[in-house]
């Protein structure tokens, strides 16, 4: 097996073991117990720095998106290299807020903002409200104006693109929930002049996650910078242009831009329009810089199939069964030279057919007891766990070098059943 992982370059094998950076994953099983999430931090201030080194002249902000991966650690990692953070809940806001980004450069998405929420992101002054839709912005003045303050608000404009993407992550076509339809921005703009408390400040695209090709960008971003252009005739200030996140990362065999190809793309559509620059990428900074490490607990013989079972499920990393979608899989152990490959299926716990992490995987020989990495986890992963089956979340644990530390412990039972409370009728009996 190679040293070199796709998509994971901070995760190699060095002695015929797994290691993160300079830490050795066997090690960290060990100390913490498995399943458990691992990051690089050499890997997430890697991808940090090569788009800011990209934007570099364009005079754009960069803001993380919180959702992507929403531990602290993670977001004042990239907080110290300049990162603002995209936020789409008063949750995530706070979390930004914690880990050292202050309101004046978080930008709040979304398209259920509450009045509690807009109330939350103006007291702690905001960057800006993308706004998705009329109702929204008439809440926002109406907040806005009763705090006594004026909210700075982007309209977040769906452009009917089709991102190329999985249903279920492309946000950019007249069919999704997302955004105001580019014939509807101009009278929105009507809206939020006559609106008392409202900041007009710009336009804000985002048209899905994990783009491959820079086409679907180049044509959304072509039709913004039409639409900015018809605004302007209309005497309507553009001054900032969010042009979200999305550009996709390598799982298996994709082959995504690269980052100085994306920046160059967004150079030459953006460069004559005078506007501030800002994206919102998560992924991209964060998904190959994280592995899932789990357990085999059996391999069990069918009579056509090979089952893996893992102590990871469904619940640690809801990718695959949401998604269907592919993460690398290999033994913290490197597999003797020739080792013979053959299909098994890789499963969890969980009692559901679609806890299942791979089918027909060609793996190397596995046995109870086994360490193995799911790649490409850093992103979407703890940040969709759940208790489902009363399954303790898996800890994440964060590298540098040779050193780790626990930025989310596991809970104990206690702790997780000490969330439920009885209602007075079964509490006294």
């Amino acid at each position: 097996m190679s040293d070199d992982l796709p998509g994971a370059p901070d995760f190699a094998y060095r002695g015929g073991m797994l290691l993160a950076e300079e830490t050795s994953l066997v090690a960290l099983a060990g100390a913490v117990g498995t399943p458990f999430y691992c990051y690089s931090s050499a890997g997430i201030e890697r991808q940090y720095r090569r788009l800011a080194a990209a934007f570099a002249g364009l005079g754009a902000a960069i803001y993380y998106s919180v959702k992507a991966n929403s531990n602290c650690a993670v977001i004042a990692t990239l907080a110290r290299l300049g990162a603002g953070a995209d936020v789409v809940s008063e949750g995530e806001f706070r979390r930004a807020l914690a880990a050292g980004i202050p309101g004046e450069r978080v930008v709040f998405s979304g398209i259920g903002k509450t009045e509690a929420e807009l109330r939350f992101a103006l007291t702690h002054g905001v960057r800006q409200i993308n706004v998705e839709s009329l109702p929204e912005l008439e809440l926002v003045s109406k907040v806005a104006a009763a705090l006594g303050t004026t909210a700075p608000v982007s309209i977040r404009v769906n452009p009917d693109v089709d991102a190329l993407t999985h249903a279920k992550i492309t946000t950019g076509l007249h069919e999704n929930k997302f955004g105001i339809d580019l014939a509807h921005v101009p009278a929105a703009f009507v809206r939020m002049r006559a609106l008392p408390a409202i900041a007009p400040a710009g336009i804000a695209v985002h048209i899905g996650s994990q783009l491959t090709s820079l086409a679907p960008f180049e044509a959304a971003f072509a039709r913004v910078a039409s639409l900015i252009a018809d605004l302007r005739r209309q005497n309507f200030a553009v001054e900032r242009l969010d042009l979200g996140g999305g550009l996709g990362i390598r799982y298996r065999d994709e082959n995504p831009p690269a980052i100085e190809d994306y920046a160059a793309m967004v150079r030459r559509i953006t460069g004559g329009i005078g506007v501030r620059l800002a994206f919102e990428p998560g992924r991209l900074i964060v998904g190959n810089a994280g592995v899932l490490v789990a357990r085999v607990l059996y391999v069990k013989e069918g009579a056509t199939r090979r089952f893996v079972i893992l102590d990871a499920a469904m619940n640690d990393l809801l990718r695959p069964a949401l998604y269907d979608a592919w993460h690398e899989i290999v033994p913290l152990a490197a597999p003797a030279p020739g080792a013979a490959l053959s299909p098994a299926d890789v499963v969890g716990p969980v009692c559901e057919t679609g806890d299942s992490f791979a089918v027909g995987r060609n793996l190397p020989p596995l046995a109870a007891g086994d360490l193995v990495a799911l790649l490409s986890a850093g992103a979407y992963g703890a940040a969709m766990s759940s208790l489902y089956n009363t399954r303790l979340p898996a800890p994440e644990v964060m590298v540098r070098g040779c050193e780790f530390a626990v930025i989310r412990q596991r809970p104990g039972y206690d702790e997780v059943l000490a969330q439920d409370r009885m209602p007075g009728w079964l509490a006294n009996r």
